[in-house]
């Protein structure tokens, strides 16, 4: 009982530290599986209403923790617009935001120093269906179709390594700061298996179906009244 209230303050404590954006040290040894791989799973939430749905933000993200750097990643839902019917649609479909994190110290990250690499649904896919020994790199300009387009490029790089084991990088290049960072997360083949198991879980959320299949059949309709593939 009492190592389980020391794990569960240690991870408060870095929860806090993450959601706030501070520099973090995660020198508890109480639960750092090994001394080479630190992984954490984040979470704070509050109280649920009797139907059982969240009336506070939740805050939720897989998160590993290695020598020069860490690695987390969490979704971010879609965001619906109103219809002038009354409905919702997909305005911005949601994405796996991956954020990386520089490390300053043994097993200290300097959050305020973090970069952000955005999977869209179709890049989760390439990672889902990446199989043993595969390999894949994503490209994103964040200021595209804008007067600073080219500015800054993100370079995410997914490579193996023995053992099953993947290095994950992500460069950016801002030739506004005049900067060029590099971070580099090695992650192993658990590790690896529970981002995309964990992707493969969230891609219905963030393509806004979740919210689609919950919906209630309005009165007086039916199957028929959809358009049918048949009909053209």
């Amino acid at each position: 009982m009492m190592k389980l209230k020391q794990l569960l303050q240690s991870r408060t404590h870095l929860s806090g530290n993450l959601l706030h954006g501070k520099p973090g040290d995660i020198r508890n040894p109480s639960w750092l599986h090994a001394f080479t791989s630190r992984v954490g799973l984040s979470t704070a939430t509050d109280h649920f209403t009797d139907k059982g749905k969240s009336s506070d933000r939740v805050f939720a993200d897989y998160c590993v923790y290695k020598g020069k750097a860490s690695l987390s990643m969490y979704p971010v839902l879609p965001k619906f617009s109103r219809l002038d019917s009354g409905g919702l649609k997909v305005d911005r479909r949601g994405v796996m935001m991956l954020t990386f994190s520089p490390a300053i110290g043994e097993r200290k990250y300097d959050w305020e120093k973090k970069q952000f690499f955005a999977l869209s649904a179709v890049e989760m896919g390439s990672l889902i269906s990446l199989g043993s020994g595969g390999s894949c790199e994503f490209f994103h300009d964040p200021s595209m179709k804008t007067s600073n387009a080219g500015q800054v490029r993100k370079t995410l790089s997914v490579k193996p390594v023995e053992g099953g084991n993947y290095f994950l990088s992500l460069s950016v290049v801002n030739n506004m700061l005049q900067t060029n960072d590099r971070l580099t997360v090695p992650i192993t083949a658990a590790e690896f298996a529970v981002m995309k198991t964990a992707c493969s879980f969230a891609l219905p959320h963030i393509l806004g179906w979740d919210r689609y299949m919950d919906q209630k059949q309005q009165p007086g309709t039916d199957a028929t009244s959809f358009t049918s593939e048949w009909e053209r």
